[in-house]
This record gives C-alpha cells, structure tokens and sequence, in this order.
C-alpha cells in the first residue's frame, strides 16, 4: 500500500524537489505557523500554571475571567495547527519513504496526537469550570487540576514536538 501511495504522489514529489522555493515556502509555512500555534499555547499554559489554584477554587469570576482569557487564544491556536498539518502533509507528500521510514517522525506524529487529546481535555475542563455552579465544589476542584495537569502537558508536548521536528530535519 505505501508503494503505491507514493506512486500516486510521484508527481507531487518530483514538482516539489524541481521547485525549491516551494520546498522553502512550505516548510516556512509549517514552521510558522507551529511557531504561532505553540508560541501561543505555552504562553496560554504558562499563565494557567501561575494562577493561584485557591483563586480559581473560591471565585466564579477569577474562573471565568481565567478561562475566558485562556480559551480566548485557542481559536488562534486551532487554526495554527491545522495550517501546520495541512503544510506537514504536504512535506509528507513529497518524501514519503524517508519520512514514513523515520522513528523519529512517528515519535513527532504520537506527540502531535497525545497534544490534541490533551486540547480535548483541556476544553473539558474549561467548559465543565464555566458551567459549574457555586455548589459544585467537587467537579470544580477536578476541572482545575484537569487544566492544569493539562497545561502541563501540553508544555512538555510543544517542547518535545519542536525538538523532534529539528531532529527529524536534520536527519
């Protein structure tokens, strides 16, 4: 089945290697935008990791003030990753075998992955803090440390992807 998928994207590849400033503009593309969609998100983290938990534990407002501040950049951040995907796939599809072949590109591919479960997480929880009432004590102490422990996460999951984004380009 890989044989053919690459038969079938042949052309693709061969336009791709006859045209290097095309190489040059996708590749900047994907770096960008996983520069804006990254630089963003560890910023987002780093700001839920230093909100004082007892703050988001006792006050509606600091919740949905945090929250809201937070969830306010994914939409940037989604669009960022997807034009990095977009642009990835297209790096893809011009060396197939190389990168198909590479540990070190399924590393990168398993972290993206584990990285958009973890942003599924992490929109849960932001939801359930924003839903929850003042009753709620329970739910709202897990939803806080479901955000962060996923902050976290998702700190430790851009750095590694960037790393083995560097290794893989220049293996």
């Amino acid at each position: 089945m890989l044989a053919s998928l690459e038969l079938w994207l042949q052309p693709w590849a061969g336009y791709v290697a006859d045209h290097q400033a095309l190489a040059v503009t996708i590749l900047a593309i994907h770096v960008l935008a996983m520069f804006t969609a990254g630089g963003l998100a560890v910023t987002t983290d780093r700001r839920m990791l230093a909100v004082n938990p007892s703050a988001l534990l006792a006050d509606a407002s600091v919740r949905r003030a945090t929250v809201g501040e937070v969830g306010g950049t994914h939409a940037v951040v989604i669009a960022a990753l997807a034009l990095t995907i977009s642009s990835g796939l297209l790096l893809l599809g011009a060396d197939l075998a190389t990168f198909t072949a590479s540990r070190v590109y399924w590393a990168k591919m398993t972290s993206l992955g584990v990285l958009l479960l973890n942003g599924l997480r992490l929109r849960r929880a932001e939801g359930q803090l924003l839903r929850a009432g003042e009753q709620q004590d329970r739910l709202i102490a897990r939803s806080v440390r479901a955000l962060r422990q996923s902050a976290g996460v998702s700190l430790a999951l851009w750095f590694i992807i960037v790393l083995l984004g560097v290794i893989l380009g220049n293996s």
